[in-house]
């Protein structure tokens, strides 16, 4: 693949090396997956095992020290190629993780020596395997900006009542990150909070509903908080309900950009398989599709079709890395994060769309077989 993403940063080559060891053994463990939509629990520890886990931890805290965003995108594009499902999930990890390392660098710098070393052990625990962290955002009936999960003042902290659903990964781990609603009260008006907390946390309920038509092997379960008591710091202020801030328009960005690798890394997947197809001994008297101007043809659209999309993918990798340095020791004006946002849904209206066309040819280019459960085809 001539337009093919490769990583621009020693971590980030550490990373992607790491993701593409991986690619046999999450290929051979996803179709058992796939067909009992559960998660291959020994993929995620391959995961944790390769380091790619504590990708985003600083190295003196013994991670990689990764900090590119284009080279994030790399990565999670050869995880893709193996199993989309984990590929999700760890992303949902990884996203946290990386506010976790910049938490910690913030702390440093302002001399808060004490929630640096908190942070530390924190990111030392992702480094040893002792900490995976699911994210979710998602809740019936509303949008991103207005949780209805509720965090409610009690004694000396918070109770925790509300359902979030699309929580991937979170059969396989040990902590919990989302936002949730704070009602104002004294005519103050109501705001937006995080918390972190541990997932054997008495009263949070996982529905054990997850069964969807595609990355069946995610773990994305309904999880119920149905009073849920945490500590007092572990409810940290992130904005105004219902309203963007700067914090909360990079967090989206920057979460959500590398899901898009993981896109083009299973289109990237669908093409190998339909040249597989092409290619594979042709039947007594018969020519084989590769030999087929009409396949010759559909790989020709699926091969442009893809380097369109590695391009505008690497394109927006480069934008963010970019952006991120510009405003390093700056802050950032609310307009410029709506617009790199508007440029990360530019880049998803392509890919999305370009990697549904890439697998509809991949599975002509394969046929009737591609329809079959033992063929990967199928779960793309």
């Amino acid at each position: 693949m001539s337009y093919q993403l490769t990583p621009k940063t020693p971590a980030g080559k550490n990373f992607v090396n790491a993701a593409e060891s991986l690619t046999k053994s999450l290929r051979d463990r996803a179709q058992a997956a796939d067909q009992s939509s559960t998660v291959a629990e020994a993929s995620f520890d391959d995961i944790k095992t390769a380091g790619i886990n504590g990708a985003f931890v600083p190295e003196d805290c013994g991670g990689m020290g990764l900090t590119s965003i284009h080279d994030w995108i790399v990565g999670m594009s050869r995880l893709g190629r193996g199993d989309g499902s984990v590929a999700l999930a760890t992303n949902m990890h990884l996203a946290v993780s990386r506010g976790l390392s910049s938490g910690r660098a913030s702390a440093q710098s302002s001399g808060n020596d004490l929630l640096a070393r908190a942070i530390e052990a924190q990111l030392e625990h992702i480094v040893t395997g002792n900490m995976t962290i699911c994210a979710t955002a998602t809740e019936p009936g509303t949008d991103n900006l207005h949780p209805l999960t509720l965090a409610t003042p009690v004694n000396d902290g918070w109770r925790i009542d509300g359902l979030k659903l699309f929580v991937t990964g979170s059969p396989i781990a040990s902590h919990i990150a989302m936002n949730l609603r704070v009602k104002g009260g004294d005519e103050k008006p109501d705001s937006i909070s995080s918390v972190m907390m541990p997932m054997t946390t008495k009263g949070i309920e996982p529905q054990n509903d997850w069964n969807a038509m595609g990355m069946k092997g995610s773990g994305s379960q309904s999880i119920r908080f149905n009073n849920v008591l945490v500590p007092k710091t572990a409810v940290n202020p992130v904005g105004p309900w219902g309203q963007w801030n700067t914090g909360m328009l990079m967090n989206r960005n920057l979460a959500n950009l590398p899901l898009l690798g993981v896109f083009l890394g299973i289109a990237e997947h669908a093409y190998e398989l339909a040249i597989d197809a092409a290619l594979a001994t042709k039947k007594e008297g018969k020519p084989r599709q590769a030999d087929l101007p009409g396949i010759q043809h559909m790989i020709a659209e699926i091969e442009i079709t893809l380097a369109s999309t590695q391009s505008i993918v690497g394109r927006m990798g480069e934008i963010t890395d970019n952006f991120l340095e510009e405003f390093q020791q700056k802050k950032i004006p609310i307009e410029r994060a709506h617009e790199l946002l508007k440029d990360h849904q530019s880049m998803k209206w392509v890919v999305n769309r370009n990697a549904i066309e890439i697998v509809n040819r991949a599975m002509d280019v394969v046929g009737g077989s591609g329809f079959m459960d033992k063929n990967p085809l199928s779960r793309l």
